[in-house]
């Protein structure tokens, strides 16, 4: 009995630890926290409650499929629930409940939230303040990858993977039962890759949007996974429109092939003939049992496999340098920038600075960037480099400029952003002509905008940010000529209750720097109020700081200048106007 039970636990654990590197839940909560929210036990949260405690029988009582509301003006509450087709009732209802659940329990106050669920079928619960049937609705965004790379010839699998993933779509726009379902999954279109594993794939969007409609979520889906998710063996990418999973091992088909529960992956060595233990203990055998032997073969199998993965994994990283870096940002290749960028192309070329050049680019997709690429002399090296796409990946503010994704390999550094079109502060400041462009409410405007942007860095952020850099080619301007503060590769995060840090190394711009950081390299949120204020004077001056001013025989900036005068000093305001 001791040797059995020694060989269960084994074999549990050898399966376990196998399917522990294979399977992803795709049951996730996706609560949308930028379209409002309310305040638990409001009239909302209570219509809220009420709709959801009931869309499981609806939805089972409409085959599959139901949407309504409940309440009146601000307080009215649309819902939508929908089961995958085939699936049996009594699974569709446990697969409702639970994704309401789930969203009861994890979206606390957010006014919009969805979730594609599922253990033994496919199910969307969705509600939220503003009618939504018929429409196609792309946000929020929900991803979720496995945390293992595909090693089989990149090449070659983008082109297969690609080949099945469009297939499908167009498989699914073409359909005549695609104005009923939405639902295109077939094991047999499943493909074999040389190490026998097969690519197998669901799609699924809502019964309310159109067949075109259906076709722009889901190539938006398989787009977004190649962005975000690229070489993994696996993952989910999710709508309030629509669905999209893919794995290496069979998971879903139509009716009862549907379970979001992976099976078992196919072992890796013939199966061993088995047979019943003896329960005779009366003779003594010192033999080792086949199970034993099986599970030590098995143990040894997988170790190895597993440690040469890891090997050529980390050989891979290594050669190309990746970073462990949030999931907030994306890790492009270098040939996806330089198509972008036209190869670096001088017609692409936004401008430069001591860091380096930036240019102009367009993804496949059709999404205008800014590719920052930084020169070998700039003095950012790898620490600076990471340190700003960890920062900016976690900042989301419509005064900061927003981090699209980052490559590193070889020499190369490169940060993508979204592309804002009117250049940086700086270029229409201090240029005679260009600055007429900046009346006195444009630039109020802009100050009141970077305000804003340091106020969240410094207050209403996850993280206490010290940019460390605030000077006017630091701030971009948008179409409408918002500021967006930008390059972070000298910021520093604080801990919630740190007021003050030292550094050896002072880093920055001199004459925006305060007194105490340039002489013993104390920092806090005052550094950037400091040079803020240096920047407020540029902006109302239209004078570069460094400007040079002979008074009395000394030669001062325009810091030390303007601090002859007060305030509201007729003298200074007369030098404003000349």
């Amino acid at each position: 009995m001791a040797k059995k039970s020694y060989e269960t636990v084994l074999c549990f654990f050898l399966f376990f630890f196998i399917i522990s590197f294979s399977t992803i839940s795709v049951s996730a909560q996706v609560c949308e926290n930028t379209t409002g929210i309310f305040i638990p036990n409001s009239p909302y949260d209570n219509n809220r409650r009420l709709i959801l405690s009931t869309l499981a029988s609806n939805v089972t009582a409409h085959d599959g499929y139901f949407n309504s509301s409940i309440g009146l003006g601000p307080d009215r509450v649309y819902a939508m629930g929908m089961c995958a087709p085939g699936a049996e009732p009594i699974v569709c209802s446990q697969c409702i409940e639970t994704a309401s659940d789930g969203l009861l329990q994890h979206c606390l106050n957010e006014v919009d939230a969805f979730s594609w669920s599922g253990d033994k079928t496919l199910c969307l619960v969705r509600y939220t303040n503003r009618s939504f049937s018929g429409l196609l609705v792309m946000k929020p965004l929900g991803a979720i990858s496995s945390t293992a790379y595909t090693n089989l010839n990149q090449t070659y699998f983008d082109s297969v993977w690609t080949k099945l993933m469009f297939g499908m779509i167009a498989n699914i726009s073409s359909s005549s039962s695609a104005g009923t379902s939405k639902f295109y999954a077939d094991e047999d279109d499943a493909v074999t890759l040389p190490d026998f594993r097969n690519i197998s794939a669901l799609m699924q969007c809502t019964p309310d949007v159109s067949s075109k409609d259906c076709d722009v979520c889901l190539r938006r889906n398989v787009i977004d996974y190649q962005t975000c998710c690229r070489r993994k063996q696996g993952g989910v990418i999710s709508r309030p429109s629509c669905f999209f999973r893919w794995e290496l091992y069979p998971f879903s088909g139509a009716s009862d092939l549907i379970s979001l529960q992976p099976s078992t992956p196919p072992s890796l060595t013939p199966s061993p003939v088995s047979r019943e233990p003896s329960l005779d203990v009366s003779k003594k055998d010192t033999r080792i049992s086949g199970g034993v032997i099986a599970a030590i073969v098995v143990s040894v199998l997988v170790a190895t496999i597993l440690i040469t993965l890891g090997v050529v994994i980390f050989k891979k990283r290594k050669q190309k340098q990746y970073i462990e870096l949030p999931t907030e940002s994306i890790q492009f290749d270098l040939s996806t920038i330089e198509a972008a960028t036209n190869n670096f192309s001088e017609r692409n070329k936004l401008g430069e600075g001591g860091f380096g050049e930036v240019y102009k680019g367009m993804l496949m997709d059709g999404t205008e960037v800014a590719v920052k690429r930084l020169s070998k002399t700039s003095g950012q090296g790898e620490v600076e480099f990471k340190n700003e796409v960890i920062v900016v990946a976690k900042l989301q503010h419509r005064n900061l400029v927003r981090l699209l994704g980052f490559s590193l390999q070889g020499e190369e550094k490169l940060l993508v952003y979204e592309f804002v079109p009117n250049k940086s502060l700086n270029y229409f400041l201090f240029d005679s002509k260009k600055r007429t462009q900046l009346d006195w409410t444009v630039r109020c405007n802009i100050i009141g905008g970077i305000t804003r942007g340091i106020l969240y860095l410094h207050q209403d952020s996850r993280l206490k940010i010290i940019h460390r850099d605030l000077k006017a080619s630091n701030i971009l301007l948008d179409a409408d000529m918002n500021p967006k503060i930008a390059d972070f590769g000298m910021a520093r995060i604080f801990g919630i209750n740190q007021t003050v840090a030292n550094t050896s190394k002072v880093v920055g711009t001199f004459g925006y720097m305060p007194p105490e950081y340039v002489a013993n390299g104390q920092f806090s949120t005052k550094s950037d109020v400091y040079s803020f204020g240096v920047l407020i004077l540029e902006i109302i001056s239209g004078k570069k700081n460094s400007s040079f001013y002979q008074t009395e025989g000394l030669v001062n900036n325009l810091v030390t200048y303007v601090s002859n005068y007060e305030l509201i000093s007729p003298k200074f305001c007369l030098i404003l106007l000349n």
